[in-house]
């Protein structure tokens, strides 16, 4: 099982950015497919952006256009750019590889 640990979360302004970055114990190639949930208090997890293991990209509604989802194979690492950031977006960001999970880390968007 590979280990994956999320960082880069923190206490944002509205409209700020934040850059959210996955590590992996292991090689990330091996995954079909890593992503990006979040989970708001009171709310189910839901799911925020996928990449392939070829990289192509797939971004639910409620970010398209604000996040970006990339990797770097040769660090093991998948990021997570999210600009204009929305009060709506404060959540725990979990990532994952297949069936693997993060332990998450929490963005907060207030003024």
């Amino acid at each position: 099982q590979v280990q994956l640990v999320e960082s880069g979360g923190g206490l944002v302004q509205p409209g700020g950015s934040l850059r959210l970055s996955c590590a992996a114990s292991g090689s990330i190639v091996n995954f079909n497919a890593m992503g990006w949930n979040r989970q708001a208090p009171g709310k189910q997890r839901e799911w925020v952006a996928s990449i392939t293991r070829r990289g192509s990209t797939d971004y639910a509604d409620s970010v398209k256009g604000r996040f970006t989802i990339s990797r770097d194979n040769a660090k093991n690492t998948v990021y997570l750019q999210m600009n204009s950031l929305k009060p709506e977006d404060t959540a725990v960001y979990y990532c994952h590889g297949d069936t693997d999970w993060g332990q998450g880390t929490q963005v907060t968007v207030s003024s």
